[in-house]
């Protein structure tokens, strides 16, 4: 979080839903990491695995977020497989997701210089269980929360 902002913002995009708890457990991490955290959904209405979709409302909404905000992006239909965890300096923005093509749109309408991709692979910024199926509130959640909460993304 930059000096003298009140509250960082984590903004949320998932295909969740909204008739389940899944997007409220993802806030309870968040909050439990970083409990000053303002947070914004974008939408959790993306169509169920809608990569291309997800990619398409977090590149259109990118520009439209303050420029220190951070995003967490879950539409993960490879969960629990090989595919990597990222976090991605996009200018400003930091956004957390798997890498998967999610984040794409949004990487592509950086410049090389103002952009850059970092694996998740520490997991003290993880909650302490992680489980296979559900990386958006163990592992994606809790990794915004600490770069909201002010940990640099190296």
């Amino acid at each position: 979080m930059s000096a003298g902002a009140e509250k960082p913002m984590v903004a949320l995009l998932t295909d969740f839903g909204a008739a389940d708890p899944y997007v409220g457990m993802m806030k309870a991490a968040i909050l439990e990491v970083c409990p000053v955290a303002a947070l914004v959904d974008i939408s959790h209405d993306v169509e169920p695995q809608g990569v291309p979709q997800g990619a398409f409302l977090l590149g259109a909404s990118l520009p439209h977020l303050p420029p220190d905000a951070v995003i967490v992006a879950v539409v993960d239909p490879g969960v629990g497989t090989a595919r990597r965890a990222l976090a991605v300096r996009i200018g400003s923005r930091l956004l957390v997701g798997p890498d998967n093509g999610l984040l794409s749109r949004a990487w592509e309408s950086a410049g090389p210089g103002e952009r850059v991709a970092y694996e998740l692979d520490r997991g003290e910024f993880w909650r302490a269980e992680v489980s296979d199926t559900f990386h958006g509130r163990d592992v994606f959640a809790p990794v915004a929360a600490h770069l909201a909460d002010g940990v640099a993304i190296e």
